[in-house]
């Protein structure tokens, strides 16, 4: 079972996450894949979708911003996040 420091709660689109920390990267990062993943189950999926991630209160510096696909972001107990998705057709 893990314990409180083997886990990091964070939130994305208003609902909290428990993320094992073996998840992370060494860093203590998430993906932008991953906080898309996090927020859609499944993930919409087409040439012409777009996602656009945004967070704050992350453990790095900045502690708030967006992301695009390929970047990742340090994350904290309480690091929001808010995902959302258009389709350009």
């Amino acid at each position: 079972m893990l314990e409180d420091k083997d886990v990091v709660t964070v939130v994305v689109n208003a609902r909290e996450k428990v993320i094992p920390v073996v998840d992370l990267s060494p860093d203590g990062e998430l993906s932008f894949a991953q906080i898309v993943h996090l927020a859609y189950d499944p993930v919409p999926t087409g040439q012409d979708i777009v996602f656009t991630v945004s967070y704050r209160e992350g453990a790095g510096r900045p502690d708030s911003g967006r992301l695009v696909d390929g970047q990742s972001t340090k994350v904290k107990n309480g690091t929001v996040f808010n995902v959302s998705f258009t389709d350009r057709s």
